[in-house]
C-alpha cells in the first residue's frame, strides 16, 4: 500500500502515464495500484478494471470493478496481487507483442494450466519436518541464479515467518540475476552461513547458478551434511540436474527438475510432477511453479492452513 500510495502522489508520474495514455499507449498496475493510482488520477474512468481484493471497494465510482485475476479494457491492464504476477506480465506481453509471442514468454515458465487452483504436490515418503521453533532457511545465490525462483522463494517463506538467509556463494554479497541482470545483494557469504545450522537448504535454479552451486565445495558440503543429517533439503528448475543429481543427493530418490535438463536425472519416473516431494527432499520444476514449491515448504514446515493462507494473501489461489 504504501508504494501505491508513494506512486500516486508522485506527480512526474503521473505526467509520464498521461501523456503516454493519450497518445494511446498502453498501461497498467497491478495490486493495490489499480484502485490507490489509476483510479485517483482518472485513469480507468468508464473502464473495467480489478485489484487486489481488499481494495475493490476504494475504487471511484466510475470505474467498473470486476473480481478476475487480469482485466484488459482498452488500453488499461489490471491485476490483482504477487499471484497473478506472471499472468499480467503475460498479458502485457500480448497486448503488445501478440499472442504467439506471449504463448513463447509462457512456455519455459511452464506456469500452471489453470490459474487460481489450488497447488498440488506429489509427496512420497512422507516424514515430519521437524524444527525446534522458527525454521531456519539457508537460500545460497550466484550470479547468474534465476531472479523468480529466488525472490520467490525469499518473499513466500519470510511471508511465512521463516528466517530466512540468503548467502552468496560469489566473492562478494551482490550477484547479478541469470536473465534481466537484477542485482541482488544478499545477507551474508557463504562461509559465515556456513557456521550457522539450518532446518531447511534450498536452492533456486538458473544457469550458470545451478553450475557455480555444484562447483563450490563448501555448498555441497553443507547440502551432504543436511542430507546426512535426515534434514530437509531442495532445488528447484536446473539445480536438481546439475547439483544434486551429480552429488549424489538424489540417490533412491524420486525428484524434478526443468523439462529440457530433466534428461539428466537418472530416475526421471517423477519428472512430470510440478512440485516433489520424497521424505526430506523437495523439487521443482521451473520459474512458473515456484510459488507452488515455496507454498509446500510452508506446508511442510508451518502446516497446510498457514500455506493456503499465504496463497490467498498472494491471490495464487
Amino acid at each position: 500500500m504504501p508504494g501505491s500510495a508513494n506512486l500516486r502522489d508522485c506527480k512526474v508520474l503521473e505526467k509520464v502515464v498521461k501523456t503516454h495514455a493519450e497518445k494511446g499507449g498502453l498501461y497498467g498496475a497491478i495490486c493495490a495500484a489499480p484502485a490507490v493510482t489509476l483510479a485517483h488520477w482518472g485513469m480507468l474512468k468508464g473502464l473495467k478494471a480489478t485489484c487486489y481484493p481488499s481494495f475493490m471497494e476504494k475504487f471511484t465510482t466510475e470505474v467498473i470493478p470486476v473480481n478476475s485475476r487480469v482485466v484488459v479494457d482498452r488500453n488499461a491492464v489490471t491485476s490483482q496481487g504477487p499471484g497473478t504476477s506472471i499472468e499480467f506480465a503475460l498479458a502485457l506481453v500480448e497486448q503488445l507483442y501478440g499472442k504467439e509471442k506471449m504463448e513463447e514468454v509462457a512456455g519455459p515458465l511452464y506456469v500452471h494450466p489453470q490459474h487460481g487452483a489450488e497447488y498440488t504436490v506429489e509427496e512420497l515418503n512422507p516424514v515430519e519436518w521437524k524444527c525446534g521453533g522458527t525454521p531456519q532457511i539457508l537460500v545460497p545465490v550466484a550470479n547468474g541464479s534465476e531472479e523468480m525462483e529466488a525472490l520467490n522463494l525469499i518473499d513466500v517463506l519470510r511471508r511465512a515467518g521463516a528466517n530466512v538467509t540468503v548467502a552468496s556463494v560469489e566473492d562478494k554479497l551482490q550477484i547479478v540475476t541469470r536473465r534481466h541482470k537484477f542485482n541482488l545483494i544478499a545477507d551474508v557469504m557463504l562461509d559465515e552461513a556456513a557456521k550457522m545450522k539450518f532446518d531447511l537448504i534450498v536452492m533456486p535454479g538458473g544457469l550458470p547458478g545451478a553450475q557455480k552451486f555444484a562447483s563450490t565445495e563448501k555448498l555441497v558440503d553443507l547440502l551432504k551434511k543436511q542430507a546426512e543429517s535426515r534434514k530437509p533439503y531442495g532445488a528447484i528448475c536446473a539445480s536438481p540436474a546439475h547439483v544434486l543429481e551429480p552429488h549424489g543427493l538424489l540417490k533412491g530418490k524420486k525428484s524434478t527438475a526443468f523439462p529440457p535438463m530433466a534428461h539428466l536425472l537418472a530416475d526421471q519416473s517423477h519428472c512430470e510432477n510440478r512440485v516433489v516431494i520424497d521424505g526430506n527432499l523437495i523439487t521443482s520444476r521451473a520459474p512458473g511453479t515456484a510459488t507452488e514449491f515455496a507454498l509446500a515448504i510452508v506446508d511442510k514446515l508451518f502446516g497446510r492452513e498457514k500455506a493456503v493462507s499465504i496463497a490467498k494473501e498472494l491471490v495464487f489461489m
